[in-house]
């Protein structure tokens, strides 16, 4: 049985045929693995596994129909408190990714990983690892590491006016906050704009807010 105590229970919650029956027969075929059940939908699954179902590992993807599988998270764990979720899906943006690490995912794969890895990572997460694909592992990481400060091209009067448009204030109160005149801050700002290759002051404001000033 390799790492694992005892055969492992697994259900699959996948909508697309085609995935669907590719991880059920691999997986079922698999000497460490028993799969317990295979559904289409968070709301099928939750219709029909049955108490005495004891489940393992949940790999349930995301895009269903349907609850979505992030949200479904934690009607998963009510079901099968004992259960572990591993989410495989296309989905790599980092706030889906957060999200279902938030909501109590246990892992977070991605559906173009190969069968052995899927397999591999399954049997990880039995030996109290967090399985993740490489890609999503980066993700985490860059996450909490200290974000390297941006040179920025403005001057300190410059982001002192790009504060002020993130904190809505208008170019006349810009003005009277820092004792300039109003022409002066037109003039900043043409110069923000160039600096920056921006048209809008809503563009400043997102590149502020995005640490990219």
């Amino acid at each position: 049985m390799g790492y694992f105590k005892h055969m492992k229970n697994l259900a699959i919650i996948e909508d697309d045929a085609e995935i669907r029956e590719l991880l059920s027969s691999y997986l079922s075929s698999q000497e460490e693995f028993r799969l317990i059940n295979v559904s289409e939908s968070i709301e099928q699954f939750m219709d029909s596994i049955k108490e005495d179902d004891f489940l393992d590992i949940i790999i349930s993807d995301i895009g269903l129909p349907g609850i979505q599988g992030d949200e479904g998270i934690k009607l998963l764990k009510q079901k099968c408190p004992d259960a572990e979720v591993i989410m495989l899906t296309v989905h790599d943006d980092s706030e889906i990714v957060f999200k279902c690490l938030k909501n109590g995912a246990a892992g977070y794969l991605l559906k173009n990983s190969p069968l052995n890895e899927i397999k591999n990572y399954i049997e990880l997460l039995g030996r109290g690892g967090a399985p993740m694909s490489p890609q999503i592992a980066r993700k985490v990481i860059d996450y909490f590491q200290p974000k390297k400060k941006v040179d920025s091209p403005l001057t300190q009067r410059e982001n002192d006016i790009v504060q002020g448009l993130v904190e809505g204030l208008s170019y006349k109160m810009i003005a009277d906050k820092y004792d300039i005149a109003l022409d002066t801050v037109r003039q900043h700002i043409r110069n923000i704009y160039k600096k920056l290759n921006v048209n809008s002051k809503t563009e400043v404001i997102t590149k502020s807010l995005k640490g990219e000033i």
